[in-house]
């Protein structure tokens, strides 16, 4: 079997973890201590953060997407198929490195969607951009970390806490969704997301995309 590389390091801003590249012949992973975050070969979970999200906002003729974290770059080239050519999808990535190492790197695994018209890359924490925003937005997918928890760093608490859904709240136009991807369920949240006044659906979906796989949550709230 063909051994793990360490391509490069990253630190968090905002905490002393540091985020891993590793590539085994042609997969990559992204890890941080023990935990993998995300692969390349797995890629079902991240683009159904869209493709649900899509079918929720399919009457929008030109919707406004923020995505939050760039990752190996699913939810965004999911985003470009499903949200039709008129478009403007916004991402934010906290690490800066994430970013060079989607235009180096993993080049072949991102192909053009950084360089699509449609896309912005915006090197800022999405959390930021949410509270500077009043009814910008149709949909905000987020994929930030491993769920409603701050794994990768704690500072991530806040876009799951009552504030920062209230905060969501503001930033989505009347009938906009807040997608949250998750390695699992997590009933407080789902709970939390109720309370801050929106409509949930809570999807189980598949690693892989095709049935197999672990399992992850996505969370569908819809802004009245």
């Amino acid at each position: 079997m063909i051994p793990w590389e360490k391509l490069d390091t990253a630190k968090i801003p905002g905490s002393d973890e540091e985020l891993r590249l590793m590539r085994r012949g042609k997969e990559f992973s992204i890890k941080l201590g023990t935990n993998e975050l995300m692969n390349s070969r797995l890629s079902g979970s991240e683009a159904a953060l869209a493709t649900l999200a899509a079918k929720r906002i399919e009457k929008v003729a030109k919707p406004v997407v923020l995505i939050g974290g760039l990752g190996m770059g699913f939810t965004l080239r999911a985003a470009l198929a499903v949200f039709g050519a008129k478009a403007k999808i916004v991402v934010s990535e906290l690490v800066p490195s994430v970013v060079a190492w989607a235009r180096g790197p993993m080049a072949e695994v991102f192909g053009d969607s950084l360089d699509d018209p449609r896309v912005s890359i915006r090197e800022i924490d999405v959390g930021e951009i949410i509270r500077a925003k009043s009814s910008a937005f149709d949909a905000i997918l987020l994929d930030v970390d491993n769920g409603p928890e701050g794994l990768t760093r704690k500072g991530n608490d806040a876009l799951y806490s009552a504030s920062g859904l209230k905060a969501a709240k503001t930033a989505l136009r009347p009938g906009g969704v807040l997608a949250v991807w998750s390695s699992g369920p997590n009933p407080a949240f789902t709970k939390r997301v109720r309370s801050g006044g929106f409509e949930v659906n809570e999807v189980n979906v598949r690693a892989t995309g095709r049935g197999g796989g672990a399992r992850h949550v996505i969370w569908m709230a819809r802004k009245g």
